[in-house]
Formats: structure tokens, sequence, C-alpha cells
């Protein structure tokens, strides 16, 4: 018996429900598939063909490969199953519009062929749809309460670790080629993501995540949201403070929101409420390329153009500048951090601006927010700033 296995957002070893599935099989087929129409950009381009590089080397380490093709997922699964005699196709679970789309698609497929088809744990430490609110609903639309429910959570096995693959005759794979960027990148990977994770100084993580200078973060969320890491067993990591698993537990939130409202990425959340943005061009062109003369701003934004990646802290004072100073569309400034996060992640990325904006998950959806404020409390000594040559 041949199982093909799909990796999609678990591009992993450690960890990964769907290899240890696919892993009891008498044959498997490791594949990824780089379908055009899953969003990107160049630089989560690279990171993730970095990233299958290490898949490969750690797959061939246990006796297996990796077959990578480009193309519609549907049309090169059903492909390189009929090249293998594959009868079977073993993938993750995870929320979005495609991803929800291609599930389906697949499955249908699958049955048309006669081919098995099994779904696992995704990349949430608790799957979407695990919860829900006592008071009724299919997910938790408040943070509070989700994470109360998650913290007491009974969550899943770790995966079993595979000591050894089989493969049969694997077929040639794509030439895939990275996009020009100028960005200064962290490298991919699950063995790059490891060193990052005994590497970080976490203790001071707590008192010290907001501090824009300090930059105390763990910057593993490129890792997480192509899955080199397993969320879940970060959750359960000791050696991790509390501050950093509620940030991990903001990501599965979102996540269960998408899987609840796919429509996330370009649909107010709050369906009843109207929406009244500007249609200021100049002032929207001058916050994509950093010259608004709002220096807190404008460090943010050449952080994200230098690294592909910004400061949390950062990300919200932008996202506030843009939606509540400039009153222009939250949905433009996702689509511009989306051009160039390396750690681009449906889920976290339109779900955080939604709540930025006042139409997603937040609360208080009139807050104020202040801009020269955050800068004072989080870059008092204005180094940040000065950094990205805004002082």
């Amino acid at each position: 018996m041949t199982d093909l296995l799909l990796f999609t957002a678990d591009l992993r070893v450690h960890d990964n429900p769907a290899l240890a599935e696919a892993a009891g099989a008498d044959r498997i087929v490791p594949l990824y598939v780089d379908d055009p129409r899953r969003r990107s950009n160049p630089n989560r381009r690279r990171f993730l063909l970095e990233s299958l590089d290490d898949l490969r080397a750690s797959l061939r380490d246990l006796g297996g490969d990796l077959v990578v093709r480009s193309g519609p997922t549907v049309e090169q699964v059903m492909k390189v199953a009929a090249a293998t005699g594959a009868r079977a196709v073993v993938c993750a679970r995870d929320a979005g519009r495609f991803e929800t789309q291609l599930r389906a698609d697949l499955a249908e497929a699958c049955e048309t062929e006669g081919i098995a088809y099994r779904a696992t744990a995704g990349p949430s430490a608790v799957e979407p749809g695990r919860l829900r609110p006592s008071g009724g609903g299919d997910h938790y639309k408040v943070f509070t309460p989700y994470w109360r429910a998650w913290s007491q959570a009974r969550w899943r096995d770790v995966a079993a670790e595979v000591d050894r693959l089989r493969v049969p005759d694997l077929p040639e794979s794509d030439d895939l080629r990275p996009e020009a960027t100028e960005a200064d990148l962290p490298p991919g990977g699950e063995r790059a993501a490891l060193a990052r994770l005994d590497d970080w100084e976490a203790s001071g993580y707590d008192s010290g995540r907001d501090d824009l200078a300090a930059d105390r973060t763990s910057r593993l969320s490129p890792y997480l949201a192509l899955g080199c890491l397993s969320a879940r067993v970060l959750a359960a990591d000791p050696r991790l403070p509390e501050a950093f698993v509620r940030q991990l537990c903001w990501r599965d939130f979102h996540r269960q929101v998408l899987a609840a409202f796919p429509a996330l990425i370009d649909t107010p959340y709050k369906r009843n409420i109207e929406e009244d943005w500007d249609a200021d061009l100049t002032a929207l062109q001058a916050w994509r390329t950093a010259t608004t003369g709002v220096d807190i701003v404008d460090a943010g934004m050449r952080q994200l153009l230098a690294e592909g990646w910004m400061h949390n802290r950062a990300r919200l004072i932008c996202a506030g500048y843009l939606t509540r100073t400039l009153g222009l569309d939250w949905r433009d400034g996702a689509d511009h951090f989306a051009r160039h996060l390396v750690d681009l992640d449906e889920a976290n990325n339109w779900g955080n601006w939604q709540w930025t904006a006042g139409t997603g998950n937040d609360t208080r959806p009139n807050r104020g927010f202040n801009h020269e404020r955050q800068a004072a409390r989080f870059d008092p000594d204005r180094v940040y700033r000065r950094r990205w040559g805004c002082s």
C-alpha cells in the first residue's frame, strides 16, 4: 500500500500528524505542490523554497525524499498518485477560503479515482471547531473567553516520531525558482527554526515584548506560518512564558474565526457595520513607501520593506495610523502587508487588520488610537526610529 502525503503548511518532520499517519503505509510519496493560486510574495517564496530544501534533506535522512510540483494542487496530486500507484492521499486540515475549497475538491477527486482521502490535524495547537462557546455558536467571537477555554483544553497527543520511510520510484520534481528580493530574510526550514528557538532568550519576553528597540520578540512567526515549527509543541514548552503562549492562542483564535468566516480577507467580520473609508491615494502611497512624515510609522514601514517583517507593536501602530488616523481602508493595508511579509498568514494578517480597523473581533471597535503616545511609550529614547533612519 502506498500513501501520498501532501505537505501544505506543515513543512517539518517533528510532531507532524499527517506524516505520522502516512508513514504507517508500506510506502509513502511526500509531495508539495506550488500552487500559483496560493497567496504569496517574493519574501515568503524565498523562505518557502529554503524550507522545502530543508524538508527534503530531513526526509532523505529518514530514507525518503520530496517531490515538488508546480500547478493546480488537485491536478498535480492526481498525476503523482497515478504515477506512483498511491491508493490514499493524506494531508493536514487548515482554515481559509482556498484551503477549504482545496480539501473539498481533493476529496471529490479522490472519490472519483477510487483513492482514499484522510485529513489530519492542522497547524493549530487547538483545532478550529473544537472549542464552542457555552452560550451557543460555532466559534468564539471574543478572545478572553477563548483563551480561558483554550488554556483548559485537552490538546492532541504529540505525533509519533518517524524513524524510517520507504518510497516507491518517485517522479521528477519541478525546478522552482525564487523571485528577486532585497529583503534581509531569516533562513528557512525546520532546522533553522529549532536553532532560533534554542538561541532566543525567552525570559525577557514578558516585560520587553512591546519594546520596539529591544527586539525581544521570538521572530518565530515565519516558521509558524509554514509549519516549520509545531504550535502544539511550542505551547507546551516549559521554557516559554505564558505571555508567549498567549500569542500562540491568538493565532488559534484568528484561525477558528477564519474557519467560521472564510470571507475574512475582504468582508467585514461585523457584517452589520457601515464602512466609510476615505480614498486618498496620495496618503496611501506615502504610507506604503514610508514617507508619511510620521517618524514612528515610517520606521515600521521601513522595517517591513527591509526585512519582510515588522515588530508586532509597530504593526499595530502602522495599521492604526492607516485606519484610525487617515481613515483609509483596512483591505489596502492588509494587502500591502501581504505583498511583503515573510510570515504571511491569512488568519493572522487579516484577522489583526480587522481587529485594528474596528470591523473584526475587537470588543471596543471605536477605541481611540494615538501613534504619538504609542511612540513615547514603546520607543521613548527613539532608538527604533533612529535605527530605521526616522529620527
